[in-house]
């Protein structure tokens, strides 16, 4: 018997229909993989089951009794506890304040000083259930953007819920620890405890899901039972087509010059080790590794946002000297980064400016921006890229998250790029989307444009690369041509060991 049901739910705002008559039921003990593309309505979905947005019609249930209205206080007595793709973390606590904000055990009578040794002590064992790395008085501001994902999970372990919403959960962690969570939703199941599932990496959702649930354009367009569940399958049903095959070849032959050389580069990470390599252009070259091998902080320091701690770049031969961003984007070498939402776009800005933003004087007569250039010239990517927005001067903050790695491209290509580094290019992003952007990353590779790609999802890596370099530790482990290309050698290499010949 279920204990939450949703019935013909449905949100209407003011020329959008964003859910239509959705039906969702959950039992005790079952994984729902809920999966759709991005603007399919599972973020409203799940809004309206945490009690944050009233539904404009329908109904919720409760052990068999209907709340209406269903508030963020209904949500919590309920049972429902979320694990959200956006962290919601203090960065001036440690980790035991964070999961107990608001709970947290007090001492001294009438002055409530918090209890810290009874907090640390309730906070023990969830990190220990999730077989983490830090400990619970390790400092938010310390830690990794995986540490911070687990630290969400167990926040929501705290609350004893009969109902886990884990939206994206693995977006940020590694191999080992996704395989980790895997087992904690094994024993949430067996606990009794329900999980939705909510993820753009299907073979995520195919390894833990007992059902899974597809929306497309606010409606639920189908549901696959257990064994009906296959990665073709969850495609049709999210974008109503077959997609092509990942790999799209090089429309010519490359060309034998190298755009970016990378000799001996050491970075603050791993000052110690040297890295080089060479990124021809016309060329995906792949960058492969478990999260804390130094590829972002290589990105970083070729892009000049950090430091060289030793070695150097050369561009088309040439040596360069690159000290801060606005010198990398006067030569052209141009960096997507990880996290788009804090080091890539102004969110409370509009596409126009964002796009416009490296590249004002491009705008400007005089001292004087003319916005009508930047919003023709945004408008002109817009078409371009497909990105779906009313206009250039809608907030980036309300896009999609693939609409919002667009709109990063499109102040790329807005210029004159030469070298650009792909740092998780797909993270967060649906399946219809990924295959845009690799349509584009080919796009500008058949123009010449060198393509590093850093990404930690081995489908993608294989996938898209015309090349891969895999890096272990702060170096660079070893390299594999196409016909190289499988997950066994890519993860030999990431942990230190020669692939099989």
């Amino acid at each position: 018997m279920p204990f939450l049901e949703l019935i013909e739910i449905a949100k209407r705002y003011p020329g959008v229909v964003a859910l239509d008559r959705v039906t969702l039921s959950v039992v005790p003990g079952e994984v729902i993989g809920l999966i759709g593309e991005n603007g399919a309505g599972k973020s409203t979905l799940m809004k309206v089951l945490g009690g944050v947005i009233e539904p404009s019609a329908g109904a919720i249930r409760v052990d068999g009794v209907e709340r209406k209205p269903f508030t963020v206080g209904d949500a919590m007595k309920a049972g429902i506890a979320f694990v959200h793709q956006e962290l919601n973390v203090f960065d001036n606590l440690d980790a035991a304040a964070n999961v107990f904000i608001g709970r947290e055990p007090l001492a001294g009578g009438f002055l409530k000083l918090i209890d810290r040794k009874k907090l640390h002590a309730a906070v023990r064992p969830l990190l220990d259930r999730l077989g983490v790395d830090f400990a619970p008085d390790t400092p938010v501001a310390e830690m990794s953007l995986a540490q911070r994902q687990l630290l969400e999970i167990a926040k929501a372990l705290s609350l004893n819920a009969r109902l886990v919403i884990m939206d994206e959960p693995t977006s940020s962690l590694t191999l080992s620890e996704t395989d980790r969570l895997m087992r904690v939703i094994d024993g949430l199941k067996k606990e009794g405890v329900s999980v939705v599932f909510i993820s753009h990496r299907l073979n995520e959702v195919e390894t833990c899901a007992d059902r899974v649930v597809v929306l497309r354009d606010g409606r639920m367009v189908g549901e696959l039972d257990r064994a009906a569940i296959t990665h073709d399958a969850m495609i049709r049903f999210m974008i109503g087509r077959e997609l092509k095959a990942l790999y799209i070849p090089p429309a010519h032959e490359r060309a034998n010059g190298t755009t970016l050389e990378i000799e001996g580069v050491r970075t603050s990470a791993y000052p110690d080790e040297a890295v080089s390599l060479k990124v021809r252009g016309g060329e995906i070259l792949g960058l492969a590794g478990l999260v804390g091998s130094g590829r972002t902080e290589l990105a970083r320091a070729v892009f000049g946002v950090d430091p060289l701690r030793g070695g150097g770049l050369k561009l088309n031969g040439e040596p360069i000297e690159i000290r801060a961003p606005r010198e990398a984007i006067g030569r052209g070498v141009y960096l997507v980064p990880e996290d788009r939402k804090r080091a890539g776009l102004l969110l409370d800005s509009s596409i126009a400016r964002n796009v416009s933003l490296p590249d004002l004087r491009a705008y400007a007569r005089g001292l004087l921006v003319r916005n009508q250039a930047e919003f023709d010239n945004a408008d002109r990517q817009r078409k371009r890229l497909n990105i779906k927005a009313p206009s250039v001067k809608a907030e980036v903050g309300t896009l999609s998250g693939g609409n919002q790695q667009k709109v990063v491209l499109a102040k790329w290509l807005s210029m004159r790029p030469k070298v650009i580094i792909f740092d998780e290019p797909t993270r967060g992003v649906d399946v219809g989307a990924k295959h845009e952007i690799y349509e584009i990353m080919r796009a500008l590779a058949n123009s010449g444009v060198a393509i590093l790609m850093i990404s930690s999802d081995m489908e993608e890596v294989i996938g898209v690369s015309d090349r891969i370099a895999v890096m272990h530790e702060g170096r660079i482990s070893g390299f594999l041509d196409r016909g190289d290309f499988s997950e066994h050698n890519v993860m030999r290499l990431a942990v230190g060991v020669r692939p099989n010949s």
